[in-house]
């Protein structure tokens, strides 16, 4: 790689640096080809790039970024995970690929510009999906209108129906 490639692959880092949700870094070394390409599909699905890059290339690409705090996590055969969308997804993928692969080791991460340890990130491969919180969250708002109308109903509907016992007594009578 020549130094105008250098700077181009700097350039490119820099700009996926600046507006990133999720960033990963794992040690993948031991890892074979098949693998890493697994990886990569994987964490493509759920809009994650996986970018393996030279550690002195990333620290020149991280300062004055989020992920300036990693520069002395920057040793040996490191892979980057960058995401931009659902963080959720991109760690369930990242930490079931580490569990199947012990080649795979997670270091750290930077979630929202805070640093995060492999073992909170494992807490929040846990939690659900963004669209089943979603779901959670407006099956309780619909809840809500369903109890207030049976509530308001409720009356209305007693009387509706003591005035059709009502009748048929008096039909009964007659």
């Amino acid at each position: 790689m020549d130094r105008e490639q250098k700077e181009q692959v700097v350039v490119e880092l820099r700009e996926k640096l600046q507006s990133f949700k999720l960033a990963v870094l794992s040690d993948y070394s031991g890892m074979n080809v098949g693998k890493l390409t697994a990886l990569r599909n994987a964490l493509r699905k759920t809009g994650t790039d996986l970018k393996v890059v030279k550690n002195t290339l990333l620290r020149i690409a991280s300062k004055d970024t989020d992920m300036q705090v990693f520069s002395e996590k920057l040793k040996g055969p490191l892979a980057l995970a960058l995401n931009d969308g659902d963080v959720v997804e991109a760690t369930k993928v990242l930490i079931d690929f580490a569990k199947k692969n012990a080649e795979l080791e997670i270091k750290a991460g930077v979630l929202n510009g805070k640093v995060i340890t492999p073992e909170q990130l494992a807490v929040l491969a846990e939690l659900p999906s963004r669209e089943i919180l979603l779901a959670k969250l407006l099956s309780v708002m619909i809840g809500v209108q369903t109890s207030l109308v049976n509530v308001l109903s409720a009356v209305p509907r007693g009387l509706v129906q003591v005035l059709g016992a009502y009748q048929a007594k008096q039909e009964a009578t007659q």
